[in-house]
């Protein structure tokens, strides 16, 4: 039991080594809003991700198109030597995750009070080439 856990972490390890992405921990905005914004771009290509991105008048919108040149540095970073016009990267997944709540109470009438939730969110997105480069 333990060899075969110990065998499937090394090869999750293995896989991550090929893998492209960056994430975004503790993101001031409410899961649901963010994932509007996501699943505009999921499965796009790379560029026309980043305009419709930077032409949306969500304010999750800024924080994915950061986090998406993010990824695309993380690629280059692994990827030298190779042009981004000729991979044909595009946005292979993206996942969009509760975050810690903030609670706050805000005065009710007749000496009560109302809890308020402050959500936040965690977005992973990953990245990948349409040509492979092995």
């Amino acid at each position: 039991m333990g060899l075969r856990k110990h065998l499937r972490a090394e090869k999750l390890r293995e896989e991550k080594k090929t893998q492209y992405f960056a994430s975004l921990r503790n993101c001031p905005t409410s899961p649901r809003k963010m994932r509007l914004v996501a699943d505009m771009i999921r499965g796009k290509e790379v560029n026309k991700a980043l305009g419709i991105l930077r032409y949306s008048k969500q304010d999750a919108s800024d924080r994915l198109e950061k986090l998406l040149l993010s990824a695309i540095a993380n690629w280059q970073s692994k990827n030298e030597g190779v042009r981004i016009e000729d991979s044909n990267l595009y946005v292979k997944s993206i996942n969009v995750d509760g975050g810690r709540s903030l609670k706050r109470l805000r005065p009710a009438p007749q000496g009560r009070a109302y809890r308020i939730r402050k959500r936040s969110n965690h977005v992973t997105i990953f990245v990948d080439s349409k040509i492979k480069n092995d």
